[in-house]
């Protein structure tokens, strides 16, 4: 059996008994500190809060923000009153935002101002105009007719928009009856986090997750870093990512770890706060470490209290492994591997693994967790060393895809294996190495894309008649987007039309940075698009540096 049977709020409050005084959440920046019990009261005010205008078991309560302190806070609210947290990428636009918000069928939604260049606020008022006449709390949205309620996290007003200290401030004036007997209700197995990942079918899938699946997980992966409350972790990748809410959040929780969050990633703040707290951890992925060791003032820093951490999201150069142990005393840093569907770790390595293993490696299979290399075509299992399809059973397999009943059956088949649609093999003495991708997959820094999603949203651009979008390698990145287009007759469409309508409307990290015009794609004699070839032909042009080309960068 998996380590807990409880659920978030019931292991929660269990750290809060047991370590009541001890910090578990700093923000340096701020000088923000909040011990458990701290903490836990204003957990139990904004759920209390949430309650009280109409939030309850199985809500969905979107949050759209940076790593600010409330979103840890709306976190742990939403898991006490079995509301399912929905996090939403923070490099979303409006196409994205509004997909989620009808997918999910939210009946609230949490917002910051905004993030770098985008106004979030300006965003909403658009998607929804109601806003700007409706009194909080009796939203109704022609567009959005589920979605009931926005929620400012800060201290201003916004017309129609509840705001974070108003929740806290009217949980505080309420008794504890109602909150208790949520509580008492919940099943661990209750879904409680949606996580939106990248979609085959051209659109994100709403992965659901329970408190069993990310409380469980988090504990393992916490364990393989030999955490325990005397542990800071240094926290500057996105809560909304699992890297964040479950091998960071939960992964600290269940062993009363001290979670050291960074709002926007910034190198500089990462090494100032690792060396005002004597951070033991550090989390990141390879680009991350490699801006950390690069930066000009990276000598003035004293790192010596860094012990360990996760390294993940894209494949680890050696010498950045090299470099992060010897530069930044992370002898027991870790690689770890997964999906959002997982939970989202599979395996990960020990700390006292070898070089070799944590660079040529993603480690080992984490407890509970069954995990096999099969061959795609027949589904049988292979031999060491022979590469296959990974897949994995056990107690952090996803509940399912929300909505989507035939993605989840093709996901997971009908032994509850997960089909990782990743290549892999595993050596004789149970590491495993991803190979390559079965599925049509591209990643960009850690983000996952699939092309398809983004071949969807060029559709909808006037003057595309098809296209195509690959993934080409890319130094900084591992890898970045390239779209090729087929105009439709007659159109005078040029690269820069496809630059600005994408600006606006997709993340930053899925706009194409190779844009390639073109009369016709390879084709396969069954009438299937070649994409290695376009792989290939974008190669070449980048290298010939033809102007001429259609080429363009976002």
């Amino acid at each position: 059996m998996p380590y807990t049977q409880k659920t978030i709020g019931a292991f929660f409050e269990e750290q809060v008994s047991r370590l009541p005084d001890h910090e578990f959440i700093i923000y340096p920046d701020r000088n923000l500190r909040w011990t458990f019990s701290e903490f836990n009261q204003r957990v139990d005010d904004l759920a209390k809060g949430l309650l009280a205008i109409g939030i309850g078991r199985g809500d969905h309560v979107g949050i759209w923000a940076r790593n600010v302190p409330d979103w840890l806070t709306f976190m742990f609210a939403t898991a006490k009153i079995g509301a399912v947290l929905v996090t939403i990428n923070t490099l979303y636009r409006s196409f994205e935002l509004e997909y989620v918000v009808k997918q999910a069928d939210l009946k609230a939604l949490v917002i910051i101002d905004s993030f770098r260049d985008h106004d979030y606020l300006e965003t909403v008022n658009s998607l929804i105009p109601e806003l700007k006449s409706c009194q909080r709390g009796h939203l109704e949205s022609e567009k959005f007719p589920k979605l009931k309620n926005v929620v400012y996290i800060g201290p201003e007003k916004h017309r129609g928009m509840y705001n974070t200290r108003e929740l806290i401030q009217l949980g505080s004036q309420c008794g504890d009856e109602a909150l208790q007997a949520v509580k008492n209700a919940l099943s661990p197995h209750d879904v409680i986090n949606m996580q939106y990942t990248s979609g085959t079918t051209g659109f994100p899938k709403g992965v659901m997750l329970s408190h069993y699946n990310i409380l469980n997980n988090g504990y393992y992966i916490g364990e393989r870093q030999k955490f325990t409350e005397h542990d800071r972790l240094c926290l500057p990748v996105p809560l909304f990512h699992c890297f964040g809410c479950v091998l960071g959040v939960t992964a600290a929780l269940t062993h009363g770890t001290t979670l050291v969050p960074i709002e926007i990633f910034e190198p500089l703040q990462v090494l100032a706060a690792v060396q005002k707290e004597k951070c033991t951890a550090l989390y990141g992925v390879p680009t991350m470490f490699i801006a950390e060791l690069a930066h000009p003032m990276f000598e003035m820093f004293d790192l010596s209290s860094l012990r360990t951490g996760i390294m993940a999201g894209s494949p680890c150069p050696a010498e950045t492994m090299k470099q992060v142990m010897e530069k930044m005393y992370c002898t027991d840093m870790t690689i770890a591997y997964g999906l959002t569907e997982a939970s989202p770790v599979i395996t990960q390595t020990r700390t006292d693994d070898s070089v070799a293993q944590r660079v040529g490696s993603v480690g080992t299979a984490l407890p509970e967790i069954d995990v096999k290399i099969i061959d795609p075509e027949s589904g049988e299992i292979c031999e060491p060393g022979v590469p296959g399809e990974l897949c994995c059973r056990g107690y952090n397999v996803m509940k399912g895809y929300y909505n989507m009943p035939e993605q989840t059956a093709e996901a997971i088949d009908a032994d509850g294996w997960l089909h990782s649609g990743d290549q892999a093999e595993v050596d004789i003495d149970g590491y495993y190495r991803i190979t390559g991708r079965i599925k049509d997959m591209i990643i960009r820094g850690g983000e996952n894309i699939y092309p398809r999603e983004i071949e969807e949203f060029l559709y909808t651009l006037d003057g595309v008649l098809d296209a195509q979008v690959v993934g080409l390698p890319d130094e900084k990145y591992g890898e970045v987007v390239a779209a090729f287009v087929i105009r439709k007759a007659g159109a005078d469409l040029r690269e820069e039309d496809v630059q600005d309508f994408a600006r606006t409307r997709i993340a930053s990290y899925k706009r194409p940075k190779h844009v390639f015009f073109v009369e016709a794609f390879p084709m396969t004699a069954s009438g299937k698009v070649q994409k290695y070839k376009l792989r290939e032909l974008a190669e070449q042009k980048l290298a010939a540096g033809a102007d001429d080309s259609g080429k363009s960068s976002c």
